[in-house]
């Protein structure tokens, strides 16, 4: 782990744990294998593009997101990049190195200011052994980190410019509610470009035709979705008609 970040002490505010126990995985815990597990998460803060982790490192760790964002990221030796996702609050990562403790599979970032928790492998292993109702759900949050790779898998393949980015788009709106003026999503244009493949110029001429329909509105480091249904029909077609 970098340095540029501080732990606290083990005694966590409850409104931190408040994170943890609202996670669908953790939720029905007991209240006393959750004091446990409570035990064990410390709490680390990051400045914006710490490295959490880089792929091939060892999974010794899992996280959870309580504020901010982390990014998770390839590269290829040519400095092209990749994104695979966005890690929100509430959220956690590293689980598939951390459950079958082989390597990292993909780079971990702050990509804004966050805080999270970081749980060690040597404890959580045995506490998911005492909980075989946990062992079930990490089962479940696998079976959907692989649709979800299958589904950006078949876009990519599949759909044109159009038809990626309302799909990014919406993937990333189902995290928001949404309010009076819109869905704000906040990440940059380049960002979404690197989820997508395909050049921030191209993104930011799709994006700006659906503003000039009144679909998103864009914002400085943000998109707001202000109509959904017409990005829906783009993604479920794959293309956008004239």
């Amino acid at each position: 782990m970098p340095q540029d970040k501080t732990i606290e002490p083990r005694q966590m505010a409850n409104g931190k744990l408040a994170v943890l126990r609202k996670h669908p995985i953790f939720c029905d815990l007991d209240a006393e294998a959750f004091e446990q597990l409570g035990r064990y998460a410390k709490s680390a803060t990051l400045k914006r593009g710490a490295t959490i982790y880089s792929k091939g490192d060892p999974g010794n760790s899992l996280y959870v997101v309580i504020s901010g964002t982390a990014k998770m990221s390839i590269s290829s030796p040519d400095g092209r990049s990749a994104i695979l996702n966005l890690i929100g609050p509430g959220e956690i990562f590293g689980e598939i190195a951390l459950l079958d403790g082989g390597e990292r599979t993909a780079d971990a970032t702050a990509n804004t200011n966050c805080e999270v928790f970081i749980i060690d492998r040597r404890e959580f292993i045995p506490f998911v052994r005492s909980q075989p109702a946990l062992a079930m759900k990490f089962i479940e949050l696998l079976c959907a980190r692989l649709r979800w790779t299958s589904d950006q898998v078949e876009q990519i393949i599949l759909q044109d410019l159009p038809g990626r980015l309302a799909s990014a788009v919406i993937r990333l709106t189902e995290r928001h509610k949404a309010t009076q003026g819109g869905r704000a999503i906040a990440i940059t244009q380049q960002e979404i470009s690197e989820m997508v493949g395909m050049s921030r110029e191209s993104i930011n001429k799709q994006l700006r035709a659906w503003a000039s329909r009144n679909w998103v509105r864009l914002e400085h480091g943000a998109i707001v979705v202000l109509d959904v249904a017409p990005l829906q029909e783009i993604a479920g077609s794959g293309t956008e008609s004239d």
